[in-house]
């Protein structure tokens, strides 16, 4: 075990795979069943790959998935809107699945960005340990820090697992949020037609 700065330069340990599968045996111990039958051998081993792929957002920099841009765009200067990006991320209160979409949407300045990275500055951060309200605005001002936008708007519409299969349990209960950036927090013209865009 070795210790690591995170982005907060907090140090934190780090843990081998090994450690994590020593983890889930004792979870599974935990619950009642036997991890030594045959079902179960390579579970922990599979449930700490799939942790991997998971939460991959904590390794990865979503400001450098901006750092290329492109500034031919022969005074292109409305918004650029992307929807319906899929949101698959966890909630930090209960380790439980948010699934959902996510619509993204910026003012250039001088400069654009290709459309796939967009969509992967929402993978980043939707592959961590979050809420829903910070993951909207994490997106929202990376976008606008990294591209030096005119604006940005960011809405999610999604489902929380801790709220549909524990807990209360309202299969059909939904969350929306959104945050505004620039123009389009202060012009109300450029949000009503985010709004119209992303609900065609």
């Amino acid at each position: 075990m070795k210790l690591v700065k995170n982005e907060n330069q907090k140090k934190i340990d780090t843990i081998s795979d090994k450690e994590a599968e020593e983890a889930f045996i004792k979870i599974l111990k935990w619950i009642g069943e036997d991890p030594s039958r045959e079902g179960l051998l390579e579970t922990p081993k599979r449930v700490t790959k799939a942790f991997k792929e998971y939460f991959k957002g904590y390794k990865e920099d979503p400001k450098e998935i901006l750092n290329k841009t492109f500034g031919d765009v022969n005074g292109y200067d409305d918004m650029v809107v992307q929807k319906n990006i899929s949101v698959q991320s966890h909630c930090e209160h209960h380790m439980a699945p948010i699934i959902g979409v996510a619509h993204v949407a910026y003012i250039p300045k001088d400069r654009v960005v290709g459309l796939s990275k967009l969509a992967r500055v929402v993978e980043v951060f939707s592959k961590r340990l979050q809420t829903q309200e910070r993951l909207t605005m994490q997106i929202a001002k990376t976008i606008m820090d990294s591209l030096d936008a005119k604006g940005v708007a960011v809405s999610i519409d999604s489902t929380h697992q801790c709220m549909t299969m524990r807990g209360i349990k309202k299969e059909q209960a939904t969350t929306v949020t959104n945050y505004y950036l620039g123009k389009f927090k202060e012009d109300l013209s450029y949000q009503n037609r985010y709004l119209r865009f992303i609900a065609k």
